[in-house]
């Protein structure tokens, strides 16, 4: 069924501000992917405050044209049926929640995607980025790394503690 030419309007301005406040996009091939899977798929993807589109490509390439960071951008692999997912929070997690969904349901393929820069990437640098760790997972690791020296002074200082404990118990006791 067609849809009118407002709504194709609306469509593009609503895909043009996702693609503006987008830190990561990335795009997946979705055939043979049943509607309750999709929808498993959306709401796992907002529990990561992911936003999933399926629109036609054409209608991708208008809202991409009408933003000057994205004007440029080679849209070469957006051929086919597409779904779309872009994140505004962070730069990886579009791509991490397609991948993990992929794992389950490898009728999902990552073609394409798109950094915040308005750069396209290949499938390949997709799959990459799907690989590394989010932006609260780096955030954890970096707090541990500081933490670490805290808790070695801690624990070589209880061990002195008990030691001294051990010998003081030991001198009266004799």
């Amino acid at each position: 069924m067609a849809i009118s030419k407002d709504k194709k309007q609306a469509l593009v301005s609503e895909l043009a501000e996702l693609f503006a406040s987008a830190k990561g996009t990335a795009v997946a091939k979705y055939q043979g992917i049943s509607v309750a899977d999709l929808q498993a798929l959306r709401k796992a993807a907002r529990q990561n405050s992911v936003t999933i589109k399926v629109v036609k490509n054409r209608l991708v390439r208008v809202a991409m044209g009408s933003n000057d960071t994205y004007k440029s951008a080679d849209t070469g692999a957006l051929v086919g049926q597409l779904l779309y997912a872009f994140s505004s929070d962070d730069e990886v997690m579009a791509a991490k929640t397609l991948d993990e969904f992929a794992k389950t349901h490898p009728e999902l393929e990552l073609i394409a995607g798109f950094s915040g820069e308005g750069l396209a990437l290949a499938a390949a640098d997709v799959q990459a980025l799907a690989g590394l760790p989010s932006k609260n997972q780096l955030i954890a690791e970096v707090v541990a790394q500081l933490l670490s020296p805290v808790h070695d002074v801690t624990n070589a200082l209880s061990g002195n503690l008990h030691a001294l404990l051990d010998g003081v118990e030991a001198k009266a006791a004799a």
